[in-house]
């Protein structure tokens, strides 16, 4: 008999809600982390937008989980105190060569069916953001932004109503599948506190983020099932001294992959810039510009649709790493949410390339894998 109904693997707020969701169906569930505390790389270190989505392919997992999933987090938010502000995006325009880009976005939300989009002048852009300089706009108004440490908390505290937990510093360094044994269970080798353990699990999800390839690498698959690579983006951000005179998140045309220099506001109405891409090969939180050459880079960029932006205000603030199956120049993929049709390994779930929209969608991926596992 396993020691553990369910072992989830990670404590982002993707492996916190799966987790929970798996608890309130009464399933035993352990949750590993390897770091000290809970959400301590991607889950903390991004933009915290309540998606509308605009940019996903219609059909495609990131657009489905994108709008179910906003409408539960506002829902949850709600229901559990965790800190959001409604207060909508304004998606710009800054020249006219760009407006052919910005009514391809509309059309693509309206395939969505994402409600809440309106077209506006440049007049009416500036009677909402005055500072705001373009020559078209959308107002995606069910945008949103929320506080993410907030909300993984109140997730761990679903998790624990339910009889679940998470062990913190506990790092999974090795995995046999269920037909390793004739009980048919996962055996986890787990390091912590520099001593090994093992685990036994009937069910196994793997929610690791930036460390998921690694993880999936060491089961072996009964068919040719390969496990998704891993690359890593970093983007920087920079915060703005002083309080910003928006109302509205502002974010400009996409360059690919990449959104731009977006302006966000916490729930706080603290304002920040980014985040830039950078493709690296390992993980790194140093924020790099020895030179200042990307606080110039960002000043350009967000003086494109706030030239008011007044010399020396933006301040170095962090650095989020992203976890992208996709190389640089390539399309961007679609979330990888495997279980036993992918794999063939049964009662496993693996999740990999779970960057944006992945806060937004948590709460619609949750149900999503203990419907898999059901």
């Amino acid at each position: 008999m396993a020691d553990v109904e369910t072992v989830v693997v990670g404590a982002g707020v993707i492996g916190l809600a799966i987790a929970a969701a798996l608890a309130r169906e009464g399933r035993e569930v352990i949750v590993l982390e390897r770091h000290d505390r809970i959400g301590s790389e991607t889950s903390s270190r991004n933009s915290e937008v309540i998606h509308a989505g605009l940019y996903y392919v219609p059909g495609s997992l990131r657009a489905k989980l994108c709008l179910a999933g906003k409408d539960m987090l506002y829902r949850f938010c709600a229901e559990n105190g965790v800190p959001y502000r409604r207060c909508g995006k304004l998606l710009v325009a800054t020249r006219q060569s760009e407006v052919e880009r910005l009514e391809a976005i509309a059309a693509n939300a309206d395939k969505n069916g994402v409600e809440g989009m309106r077209r506006l002048s440049a007049e009416e852009a500036k009677s909402l953001e005055p500072e705001v300089t373009c020559v078209a706009a959308y107002l995606s108004e069910t945008t949103g932004v929320i506080d993410s440490h907030n909300l993984m908390v109140a997730l761990e505290g679903h998790l624990s109503a339910c009889g679940g937990q998470v062990v913190l510093n506990s790092t999974v360094t090795g995995i046999a599948g269920p037909d390793a044994g004739d009980d048919g269970d996962f055996r986890l080798t787990i390091l912590s506190a520099g001593e090994a353990s093992q685990l036994t699990a009937r069910s196994l999800v793997l929610a690791a983020g930036l460390g998921a390839t690694g993880l999936g690498r060491m089961l072996d698959y009964p068919s040719d099932y390969r496990v998704p690579q891993t690359y890593f983006a970093r983007g920087h951000y920079f915060s703005l001294s002083g309080r910003a005179p928006f109302s509205h998140l502002i974010y400009p045309m996409p360059d690919g992959a990449w959104l731009g220099v977006h302006l966000t506001l916490d729930v706080a109405g603290r304002a920040k810039f980014g985040p830039d891409i950078e493709w690296v090969d390992s993980v790194s939180y140093e924020f790099h510009d020895p030179d200042g050459a990307r606080r110039s880079s960002f000043e350009r960029e967000v003086r494109r649709y706030w030239p008011g932006l007044p010399d020396g205000a933006l301040q170095p603030d962090y650095v989020g790493v992203r976890p992208k199956i996709y190389r640089q120049g390539e399309p961007v993929a679609d979330f990888a949410i495997h279980g036993p049709q992918a794999h063939g390994i049964d009662r496993l779930v693996a999740l990999y390339g779970m960057e944006s929209p992945g806060l937004t969608s948590s709460l619609a991926i949750g149900d999503l894998v203990a419907g898999m596992l059901r």
